[in-house]
């Protein structure tokens, strides 16, 4: 086990988000990896539209994004609710791992990222 999946396993791995994401992705193919990866990027791109054209945080754009997020999560992933995601969003902004992400992107990305998801 490397070290992402220990730190993964102690935080989460009792909760019911853990274990349901271990069962969808455990028959998941390279294909089906690939695919949860072109939703996520999607609703990424759907927050630098939003973050580049300065739109409010609340903003039907920004809440697009918002909504596209979650959906790409619950998607893959796990039923993802919105208490759930302003868990993330917090993860987003405190995290250097994941900061990083969105940043990557666009300096500021990842608070408006942040903020938008809590405007939710």
């Amino acid at each position: 086990m490397d070290e992402y999946e220990v730190e993964v396993t102690q935080r989460w791995g009792e909760t019911q988000e853990y274990l349901q994401s271990k069962s969808r992705t455990s028959k998941y193919t390279q294909a089906d990896f690939a695919s949860a990866k072109i939703d996520q990027e999607a609703a990424t791109e759907l927050f630098v539209y939003a973050f580049g054209n300065s739109l409010a945080i609340d903003s039907e754009k920004a809440q697009e994004a918002v909504v596209a997020h979650r959906d790409a999560i619950s998607k893959w992933f796990y039923d993802c609710s919105i208490e759930m995601q302003k868990n993330l969003a917090k993860m987003y902004v405190s995290d250097p791992r994941f900061k990083k992400y969105y940043e990557g992107r666009v300096t500021g990305l990842a608070q408006y990222v942040h903020d938008a998801i809590m405007a939710n």
